[in-house]
């Protein structure tokens, strides 16, 4: 079991994972913010779907991830057709040229990593790679259990003073 002297420490090197993300958004085009990206990312991993399972993805408001899919739709990255289940809703699915974008960002990264992990082994990138891994199912695990102790009950069973 970790410590927490450990943790702390984890801690202190996750908190310069902020500084890094921010040099790869730097690689990205200026019409492409991380935002974007991040959404055609979820996108072509999950397939089409609803803005509400998009909002839930991303962990956003609503009206963040609208912003976001405006965004995408007025560059014709991604479009939306009726959902066959409830034809009331829309589902928002991945166009070609957003997948070339998407292409293009991942490319980039890559690129950025490549050149700043030369002195590194495939071994070594491989192990942090599953190290990483591992610490997000960690972290998932960990965010369902509290959104599920977080969530208010129905309406009708709540109690009033």
């Amino acid at each position: 079991m970790a410590t927490k002297q450990e943790c702390s420490r984890l801690a202190r090197q996750l908190s310069a994972l902020g500084a890094v993300k921010k040099a790869f958004d730097r690689t990205l085009p200026s019409d492409s913010p991380p935002a974007s990206i991040t959404v055609l990312a979820i996108l072509k991993q999950h397939g089409e779907m609803r803005l509400s399972r998009l909002t839930e993805l991303l962990g956003v408001d609503p009206s963040v991830a609208s912003r976001h899919v405006a965004h995408l739709a007025a560059n014709g990255w991604t479009s939306r057709r009726p959902d066959p289940q409830d034809k009331r809703s829309r589902l928002l699915y991945i166009e070609p040229r957003g997948e070339q974008v998407l292409r293009e960002a991942s490319l980039r990264c890559t690129d950025a990593l490549a050149d700043s992990l030369t002195s590194w082994s495939d071994h070594d990138v491989r192990l942090l790679t599953e190290l990483l891994a591992r610490l997000d199912e960690s972290l998932e695990g960990r965010r369902t259990h509290t959104a599920s102790r977080t969530t208010r009950p129905p309406a009708d069973q709540t109690t009033t003073r």
